[in-house]
């Protein structure tokens, strides 16, 4: 039984479906007409099916977290530009690159085009009622998602609902964020009327009832944010520009997310763990497995087919072969809390000498560190390292037994770990920070010959617990945060909150808790903006770990002894204001007259 939709037909249908009404025309032999597809049900699906490849996923060789402060990118690919603030409308940096395109202007306005298209023609079909309704259902969920990514990185954005001919006037106004909040959770609140709630078989993967409402959830929690909020007199397309209730949207923000929970369709995976080992394995679990309770919607991959997600090979550890890539900086690494709630602090002498011990459970199901257990070695790398254990010690300064005028014999010679950029199997895809991505990877497969078939989730059970948490900390409703909050706290094998932290204290402890819980899900790029804390974390530098161990067998790591951990600046970066939203492509802005730019650019 297939396990999720097929999106193979990309190559069939074009954007702009025409017919032919010149006899000297030929039909095209790699396309299809609209009146083709629109008799037939199954190219219709079809035409529906190559829709969702249009979200795209978060699991590209270029993470959206290596342009926030969750990673850096060791291969750079243009994205330095973007965390020092440079770039402009005629160079935006990687946000040009294709494993960005979910984001992008043209690619959604192409794939909105599509869903206008199919809305435009499905009325007139004489399928079966109950397949046009969960397609026209499909297809209005996908409208409001790819206005979603659009409001997200740009604010309020031109909204069209109608498709263009070749004869018309294609120039069109931004409407503001308000019109298209507006819009996108209409077009949700539709598509959640159409629904089901679940699918089988090969249905499985399609959007869902649960999958709309979250869609909405997400945006109304986004328009309740203080970005939207802060200034009523800037323009219309960057937030409201007239005071509104705050009240009434983070009302409307958790209404929508008990909706989700009111389904009773999802809860956390295994919520209940017996120890925080067990509570570090159910979370890295969670991310390799097909489906589950959790999951509200996902995107599957084909090992038959070039999807794009190669996440064991493209962040895996040098040592094994693999390319780093998205490496996790030091700026998250210290936001993991201490096992019993408190914050991690250098300063604290127990603290710097064991960094890594009795951390938050999640970090060990995120965060691959230096001495982090993992899967065997290559062959060719076995003799290096029969256990399998991350190396990202800078040196190791041998102490020998041997005795010279009363003092041990010190060799200092340089030892790189095998997951170095100094590595001895490879010095060219090693982190520069000390650190790799343990999320979404499975430690069973080799990531050198096999393609492991996780999926990416788009919106999760805990999303929505956690979308309810902050908008009940914003209308003081902290008994109802800390209900939902202590749930995931419970599955992460974390102390529970109490509602006697105050406001401002469960808001400090919400944001972090969101912060490790999502992270490198392509939440915290705008989590940060919308919270307007981006001048304060954004502007630092990306920081990284030297670890140096003293003493002790060079390839008997039970030897080794006093280690020592120093930290360091890996990539310099910087803030401006205007990256609050992403520029408009200036290509864009030349084709339309009527078109705005974002403030700054």
């Amino acid at each position: 039984m297939r396990r999720h939709i097929h999106l193979t037909l990309a190559a069939l249908l074009g954007l702009g479906l025409t017919g032919c009404n010149n006899v000297l025309d030929l039909t095209p032999k790699d396309q299809l007409s609209d009146a083709a597809v629109f008799t037939d049900p199954n190219l219709a699906q079809a035409f529906v099916n190559d829709m969702y490849r249009g979200m795209g996923h978060g699991l590209y060789e270029i993470m959206l977290a290596s342009i926030s402060d969750e990673t850096h990118f060791i291969h750079n690919y243009n994205t330095e530009p973007i965390v020092k603030s440079v770039i402009t409308s005629s160079d935006r940096g990687a946000l040009e690159d294709g494993r960005y395109g979910h984001f992008n202007w043209a690619n959604n306005f192409s794939r909105i085009r599509q869903t206008n298209i199919f809305l435009s023609k499905i009325d007139g079909t004489t399928f079966d009622a109950a397949l046009k309704q969960r397609m026209k259902g499909e297809v209005y969920f996908l409208r409001a998602y790819f206005y979603h990514n659009l409001m997200r990185m740009y604010g309020g954005v031109p909204l069209i609902t109608k498709v263009y001919g070749l004869n018309d006037d294609y120039t069109v106004a931004r409407n503001s964020f308000k019109e298209t909040v507006d819009f996108i959770v209409a077009n949700a609140d539709s598509a959640a009327a159409l629904l089901p709630q679940s699918y089988s078989g090969a249905d499985v993967g399609r959007v869902t009832k649960g999958a709309a409402l979250a869609l909405k959830a997400r945006v109304l929690l986004y328009a309740a944010s203080d970005l939207y909020n802060a200034n009523p007199s800037a323009n219309a397309f960057t937030g409201y520009t007239t005071p509104q209730d705050r009240t009434a949207l983070w009302r409307a923000a958790k209404n929508a997310a008990q909706a989700v929970m009111d389904l009773g369709t999802y809860r956390l995976f295994r919520p209940t763990p017996a120890s925080a080992q067990e509570a570090a394995q159910n979370y890295a679990d969670l991310f390799l497995q097909q489906t589950s309770t959790e999951a509200i919607m996902s995107r599957f991959f084909l090992t038959t087919r070039d999807d794009g997600a190669y996440p064991n090979r493209d962040n895996g550890p040098n040592g094994y072969h693999t390319w780093g890539g998205n490496t996790p900086i030091q700026n998250l690494v210290d936001d993991y809390r201490m096992a019993d709630g408190s914050k991690f602090d250098w300063n604290n002498p127990a603290h710097a000498a064991a960094p890594y011990a009795n951390r938050d459970p999640r970090f060990y199901g995120s965060i691959l560190y230096d001495g982090a257990p993992w899967r065997q070695r290559p062959d060719d790398v076995k003799k290096l390292d029969a256990i399998g254990v991350i190396q990202t010690f800078r040196q190791l300064r041998i102490i020998d037994t041997t005795m010279v005028a009363g003092q041990p014999k010190i060799d200092t010679t340089m030892v790189p770990g095998l997951d170095t950029r100094d590595s001895p199997v490879e010095n060219w895809n090693g982190a520069y920070s000390g650190y790799y991505i343990r999320k979404f990877i499975d430690p069973a497969l080799n990531a050198q010959f096999i393609r492991q078939q996780v999926p990416w989730i788009y919106f999760r059970y805990a999303e929505i617990l956690l979308n309810y948490a902050e908008a009940s900390i914003e209308l003081n409703e902290l008994g109802d945060a800390v209900t939902v909050l202590n749930q995931i706290r419970q599955r992460g094998g974390m102390p529970l909150f109490s509602a006697g932290l105050g406001q401002a204290a469960l808001r400090d402890e919400y944001r972090n808790e969101r912060r490790v819980e999502m992270a490198f899900e392509e939440q915290r790029f705008f989590d940060v903006r919308r919270w307007m804390i981006a001048p304060a974390v954004l502007s630092k530098v990306a920081a990284g770990i030297n670890v140096f161990l003293d003493g002790g067998n060079r390839t008997d790591r039970t030897t080794w002894r006093n280690y020592r951990y120093v930290t360091d600046t890996i990539q310099a970066r910087a803030w401006n204001n205007k990256m609050y939203f992403m520029p408009i492509r200036l290509d864009e802005l030349n084709r339309n007259s009527l078109l705005k730019q974002n403030p700054g650019y």
